[in-house]
């Protein structure tokens, strides 16, 4: 989808998103964007909760709690042995 909407920079160089563009990514009040300068051109992109994806997000990788653990332990082991 593409949108263009023209908007003005306010008081205090306040920017206000229009609701068409709101509504277009779905933003909501308190996330996170990520702004891009480049030159003239500020380009805004909405940024993902860690925790939303992890939690909602499509899964890629499976690992037991077993597994985990022995990894752990093998971390610590590495530690261990390398400490002076």
């Amino acid at each position: 989808m593409s949108l263009t909407i023209e908007t003005k920079v306010g008081k205090k160089n306040t920017l206000y998103l229009p609701k068409a563009v709101v509504e277009a990514t779905g933003l909501k009040e308190g996330e996170r964007v990520l702004l891009r300068v480049n030159g003239r051109t500020v380009v805004l992109e909405a940024l993902e909760d860690p925790l939303d994806l992890a939690l909602s997000g499509e899964k890629f990788a499976s690992v037991t709690p077993e597994e985990v653990e022995a990894m752990s332990l093998e971390v610590q082991r590495g530690n261990v042995e390398s400490a002076p």
